[in-house]
């Protein structure tokens, strides 16, 4: 059990603010800090579906608190020093009381799950002087969003030189770039958050600001923004055969175009960066502003306007109601009603005392993200899986997911009420795991029954210059049109110019079917990696920053093999690739996404899906921990791959 000198706040203090802990992580700090499982009490034990809330009735709770309190004074008494870490036997015990058991999935994810503040056992442990000191050997990272800051970050711990090159005047991706009206993340903050780095979250979904300014934190804070080219736009990466290197291509502002030489490329674009906007014939002759929610005019205001939604996927359930609280008519068109997931606390602002507390009670912050990673991680991958015995339907597919289905169903009837006319509007028609699951407070019911707001079944055919015509032939007419219709997910790099060896095309290589292997890399491109590429999405399970994280170090293991071995090139064998590639899209097809006929982003043009996860987390997890040689293929260095010192004497 690892020591270290943290110091427990006042006895006053952990009064005060006792009342505001949430149970579960509470129990598991005392847990922890005394070594004494006995805390883990049966008649205590949570529901594993509402952590991080407790399920004890308030007599309970408070008789709880006490109990800590009296354990935590005890210890602040002792002056003991605090264990930054637990032994195997507690964490063990923590993790089979607060799921409900023990199997394999949640032993394998314990230590990932438990990261104590600023803890980083992912950092790497050598840098390029230590492997290879007169190395030249640079990084070229495509983004500035939540995976290149990552990415850059690594590369800045190995001692890499790297520069990051960001087509935006900010850091932040999606979240520099969308701006519209109550735009918030739908993963509990405190696990949208780089574990290595936590955050004083002012609420328990944050706002688009706040995340913002997160990132911004980071990159400041481990000097990341220095490496970072902004308002340079990447437009091609190209493969030296004869030279080992990447000749990367960009262009500024002002159009002027370079290119500079790099030992690895990593593509950090991500997935929704490039907005679905349908093709409507004569949409160009609208005579009001319309436009996509991630390119949000704030010039335009809504106040008296009569306003068209199109669309009804996670960004437009974030601005369509607050558009419904100034426009004058709201008419939202929808193909498909989303499955909404009850989340209360959606809006709400967390407690000033239960942020004393996630700040200064130690460990307290590390078990509260703990409650609310591991369940999430695990989640519920059974309930989106094809049950042949089941049988499928687009009802569910199977048991697990028809339960989810009756819960999340009598959780919008409850809302309706009387109101039959909006069953069709709100109950959807494929399975739970189809298509994203949004989460909601009661705000997108309520938005509905406003007198001024109306939904419409179907899609938008053609639009004149006053309005829009349904495919039931209705013409409706407006002011603005907004379209809330996503992101061309599935066009991976799209542009971008890839060329890998012997000059072959990465998009033709794809032929519209993208893929990579552990979403990171593709046969015939060396020293190519993504992150957050090709079936690296979650619905069910999974937690996508810790998959970022896990990414990034399988990049630490790529440099450290090509360093370490003297390699100039590393590239994927075709026959790795093809296996899983094929258990992939196998998987894909006896998931939700994949079985049902509904559209949705998951899935490309031709049916199969580039996007999406359908193993377990702890399959990408244990697939990501380190390269394997044996699935690569190595080309030495040669004369032409220069070090840093012929560099220096050529001028280079």
């Amino acid at each position: 059990m690892d020591e270290s000198a943290v110091t427990l706040p006042s006895v006053e203090q952990l009064r005060e603010f006792i009342e505001y802990a949430e149970t579960p992580a509470l129990l598991m700090v005392v847990a922890h800090l005394t070594d004494d499982t006995g805390v883990l009490r049966d008649e205590w034990r949570p529901d594993a579906t509402l952590l991080p809330q407790g399920n004890l009735d308030a007599e309970t709770e408070v008789a709880v608190r006490q109990y800590c309190l009296t354990r935590l004074e005890e210890l602040a008494a002792n002056g003991a020093s605090v264990p930054a870490r637990p032994s195997r036997r507690v964490l063990d015990a923590i993790g089979a009381w607060g799921l409900g058991g023990l199997d394999d999935e949640v032993a394998a994810l314990l230590d990932q799950a438990l990261v104590p503040d600023y803890e980083d056992r992912r950092a790497p442990d050598w840098t390029l002087e230590s492997l290879s000191p007169e190395r030249e050997f640079r990084v070229a990272i495509i983004g500035a969003g939540i995976s290149g800051l990552l990415a850059g970050l690594r590369m800045k711990q190995a001692n890499i030189p790297f520069v990051i090159y960001e087509k935006g005047d900010d850091v932040g991706g999606t979240w520099s770039e969308n701006t519209y009206p109550d735009c918030r993340t739908d993963v509990h903050s405190h696990i949208y958050t780089y574990s290595i780095f936590p955050y004083d979250w002012p609420s328990y979904f944050c706002r688009q600001s706040v995340i913002l300014d997160y990132l911004r934190a980071f990159a400041q804070h481990f000097g990341i923004d220095e490496h970072i080219s902004f308002g340079v736009e990447v437009t091609g990466a190209h493969w030296d055969d004869a030279a080992k290197h990447w000749d990367v291509t960009t262009k500024d502002a002002h159009g002027a175009t370079d290119t500079g030489e790099f030992q690895s490329v990593i593509s950090a674009v991500g997935q929704l960066n490039h907005p679905s906007i349908p093709n409507i014939p004569g949409i160009e002759t609208f005579e009001g502003p319309a436009f996509h929610s991630a390119e949000w005019d704030h010039s335009v205001d809504l106040t008296g306007k009569r306003v068209i939604v199109v669309g009804t996927g996670a960004s437009a359930l974030q601005f369509g109601p607050a558009a419904a609280q100034v426009a004058e008519q709201v008419t939202i068109v929808q193909r498909t009603p989303p499955w909404l997931m009850p989340t209360p606390e959606l809006r709400r602002d967390i407690d000033e005392g239960e942020r004393w507390l996630l700040r200064r009670l130690p460990l307290y912050r590390a078990y509260y993200r703990f409650t609310i990673f591991l369940p999430r991680v695990i989640g519920q991958l059974d309930a989106a899986t094809v049950d042949p015995q089941f049988p499928p339907t687009e009802r569910a597919v199977s048991g697990p997911g028809e339960e989810i289905r009756e819960q999340l169903t009598a959780y919008l009837l409850d809302q309706i009420g009387e109101d039959e006319a909006l069953v069709e509007h709100v109950v959807p028609n494929y399975p739970p795991g189809a298509k994203r699951i949004i989460r909601d407070d009661g705000t997108w019911i309520r938005t509905l029954e406003r007198d001024n707001v109306n939904i419409v079944k179907g899609g938008v055919t053609r639009a004149d210059a006053k309005g829009i015509w349904t495919d039931a032939g209705d013409y409706i007419e407006a002011d603005v049109i907004l379209f809330g219709t996503g992101f061309a997910a599935s066009d991976f790099l799209s542009t971008i110019s890839v060329s890998g060896s012997g000059g072959r095309d990465l998009h033709e290589t794809w032929d519209g079917a993208a893929g990579a292997f552990m979403g990171l890399t593709v046969p015939g491109f060396p020293n190519f990696f993504m992150m957050y590429g090709p079936n690296t999405n979650l619905v069910v399970h999974g937690n996508l920053v810790f998959f970022l994280e896990c990414q990034a170090a399988y990049l630490v293991s790529a440099m450290k093999t090509l360093l370490e071995g003297e390699h100039a090139a590393m590239d994927l064998r075709p026959e790795v690739y093809d296996r899983y590639q094929r258990a992939m899209d196998q998987a894909n097809r006896l998931r939700a996404w994949g079985w049902s006929g509904v559209s949705s982003w998951y899935k490309d043009a031709k049916g199969r899906s580039p996007i999406m996860w359908p193993f377990t987390t702890r399959e990408y997890w244990e697939g990501t921990s380190e390269v394997r040689p044996e699935h690569y293929t190595f080309e030495p260095n040669t004369p032409d791959v220069r070090t840093r010192a012929e560099l220096s004497i050529h001028g280079s």
